[in-house]
């Protein structure tokens, strides 16, 4: 059953939430956490990192890998590429230069050490970091790859850079404050009534066979799903109002977080099958979906929830 969707205008849940259990209810409260004061924080310079990463790893090496430098991680679609190394170690430098006492959780770091990840339960501010969001599309010199950077403290994204150098895009998105691309002011509106809804879903190079029987459930009348690229880029799409919504199988906080900020305040909805907003510390009950606007999301959480 749908219970609870994230959206815009509040950063918890927004439709008939779901009831603690007695357990919950009973336990004693918890001393209230301080927040981090994001005004602290200089976030022009934040983009300017992102760029600057950009502009000193990845571009030079876009349409000029050597075979050596590239490396299939999981498989021979997950693959890592120098760019993605060297522009990870540049961010993760240059973002606590910015915070101090911050800590860095990237997609290559994880690779190499999965306990990077108890940095996302912990009280320090976390940069999230995929450098290369998109490295196959990289790899064969397709513009379509980005670079993500998403802010967030105890669980909740903060703000958000999604930096697609190679087509010349930079959505930044705070919480309560709106997403922007290029400096213009995004709003993600909503599908004309009677349209077929474009929805991207996980690729089938990277899902089982149970989640693609799950996805299955999106090919019926009115919606024409297509396999997703970047997965940064497919939450522009949806902030843009260029697709609808997207609905994913895998959780990896650096493939998510900062896209699922910029939908929200782009005025967009998301949620899981479970009714459940998405947790980027993991343990999310999938698929779940990210969609321009909150009957757009029901519609596709439901065809999800009944297949699984």
């Amino acid at each position: 059953m749908i219970e609870a969707l994230r959206t815009q205008d509040s950063g918890d849940t927004a439709i008939t939430p779901i009831a603690p259990t007695a357990a919950a209810s009973a336990a004693p409260a918890a001393p209230e956490a301080t927040p981090f004061d994001l005004s602290e924080l200089d976030l022009a310079a934040v983009e300017a990192a992102v760029r600057r990463a950009a502009a000193d790893e990845i571009m030079p090496r876009f349409r000029q890998l050597a075979a050596e430098e590239i490396v299939e991680k999981s498989g021979p679609h997950d693959l890592v590429t120098v760019a993605d190394r060297l522009a990870e170690e540049h961010l993760t430098a240059a973002l606590t230069d910015l915070l101090p006492g911050s800590r860095v959780v990237g997609e290559e770091a994880v690779h190499a050490d999965p306990g990077v990840l108890d940095a996302l339960h912990g009280d320090a501010p976390v940069w999230i970091v995929d450098p290369v969001d998109g490295t196959r599309q990289f790899v064969h010199g397709d513009p379509g790859f980005a670079t993500l950077v998403a802010l967030a403290h105890r669980g909740e994204v903060l703000a958000s850079w999604t930096y697609a150098p190679a087509l010349g895009l930079m959505a930044v998105a705070r919480r309560g404050s709106g997403a922007r691309l290029n400096g213009v002011l995004l709003q993600a509106g909503s599908p004309s009534s009677g349209a077929v809804l474009d929805v991207a879903t996980s690729h089938y190079d990277f899902t089982t066979d149970d989640q693609k029987r799950v996805l299955a459930a999106l090919e019926t009348g009115g919606i024409a799903p297509r396999p997703c690229g970047s997965a940064g880029l497919e939450y522009l799409h949806v902030a843009r109002g260029e697709i609808d919504a997207t609905a994913f199988s895998w959780e990896n906080a650096w493939d998510h977080a900062a896209g699922l900020l910029l939908v929200h305040e782009a005025g967009g909805a998301s949620g899981t099958v479970a009714g459940q907003p998405f947790r980027i510390e993991g343990g999310n009950a999938l698929p779940f979906t990210a969609a321009r606007d909150t009957a757009t999301a029901r519609r596709i959480l439901g065809l999800l929830a009944a297949a699984n």
